[in-house]
């Protein structure tokens, strides 16, 4: 007979970035079809680039609550976010948003988890 296992506490960091992602995720699909309905870059990069980086999303969703590197692919994908503004120039203020509130969270979620581990 198998033990019953012990729920693994969440990381708070790892919650709120994957929230941060999940809301950008919509966004970003959003985009990929703003930038390919304006044109402003050929339909397979703007359509294949905007999926690529959704699959990145996705992927750094699922790897958050096991590795560490993965809050390091979080702020490479708000990179890619900000640097997406030279396709549309409002892309720059949408990323500039995002990345702000990834960087809440990652420092909110940080603090959160260290006063956790405190007590």
């Amino acid at each position: 007979m198998s033990t019953p296992q012990t729920p693994r506490q969440r990381s708070a960091q790892a919650s709120l970035g994957q929230v941060v992602l999940g809301f950008e995720l919509i966004v970003v699909g959003l985009a990929a079809l703003t930038i390919f309905g304006l044109g402003a870059l050929p339909p397979v990069v703007a359509l294949g680039g905007g999926a690529a980086v959704c699959l990145l999303m996705l992927a750094t969703i699922g790897l958050m609550m096991k590795y560490k590197w993965a809050f390091i692919l979080g702020w490479a994908v708000q990179a890619i976010i900000v640097l997406s503004g030279f396709a549309v120039t409002m892309l720059f203020l949408i990323g500039a948003v995002f990345a702000g509130i990834w960087t809440f969270a990652m420092t909110t979620g940080a603090k959160l988890d260290s006063q956790k581990k405190e007590n």
